[in-house]
């Protein structure tokens, strides 16, 4: 039964994110700790899984050329130094993952509100246009502050990512609109998972070789389900 259970969240939660680019940790580690899976190994296995389930996404934003790829790049400056600080730091400090465990839960539960109110306010803000950003617009409005307020963005998400693995969709996606105000949505969304998917590869593999925090049993029985999902939701997109 907990097998099945693993499949339909997978689903659950990739069909999600291929659609709207978040998910991958607000809605899969709560719902992992939920069902009985101890934090860090739920945090630990959910960056594997966002990572993974991510990238079949942005494979498919690649080809339709969704992405803007210099937002990825100052992100990731900023997010894979920090994640892979963040790893070491908790592994250095701590021996046992019940002596980190108060960290882990505290970030969660305020990444999970920041999150959530950010979807909210998201919501009910406007939506992007579809067709007045071009890329030689986009990069005439890439000037140095906004370069700096990426790579600091990416450094915030990846220290708190690596913590939780909440966070890289919603904030993410929440900061290109900032950014990009005339982004068109599909495009936000590629850019999203595409920064996403490195950050929670970085903070996975991590999780993985210094603190020992990844379920790869679990791990399969989740993208049994995801992987198919995604695909149906970036092609109904």
């Amino acid at each position: 039964m907990d097998v099945v259970v693993y499949i339909i969240a997978g689903a659950v939660v990739g069909f999600t994110v291929g659609f709207t680019g978040v998910g991958g940790g607000s809605l899969m580690t709560p719902l992992l700790i939920f069902l009985g899976v101890p934090y860090h190994v739920a945090i630990g296995t959910d960056l594997f899984y966002a990572a993974i389930t991510k990238s079949s996404g942005m494979v498919l934003h690649a080809r339709k050329k969704n992405i803007e790829w210099q937002g990825v790049l100052y992100l990731a400056m900023g997010s894979l130094p920090a994640s892979i600080a963040t790893a070491w730091s908790l592994n250095y400090v701590f021996q046992d993952p019940e002596q980190y465990q108060a960290i882990l839960t505290r970030s969660l539960g305020m990444m999970l509100v920041l999150t959530s109110l950010v979807i909210v306010f998201k919501r009910s803000g406007s939506s992007p246009s579809k067709n007045d950003f071009s890329d030689a617009n986009q990069q005439a409005t890439l000037g140095y502050k906004k370069k700096l307020i990426l790579v600091l963005s990416g450094l915030f998400l990846g220290v708190f990512v690596t913590l939780t693995s909440v966070g890289a969709g919603a904030l993410c996606a929440a900061l290109l609109l900032w950014l990009y105000p005339h982004m068109p949505a599909l495009r936000v969304l590629g850019t999203d998972i595409s920064h996403a998917v490195p950050l929670t590869l970085v903070a996975g593999l991590g999780h993985f070789f210094w603190l020992g925090n990844v379920d790869f049993v679990l791990l399969a029985y989740l993208l049994l389900g995801s992987l198919p999902a995604i695909h149906i939701a970036i092609r109904l997109a």
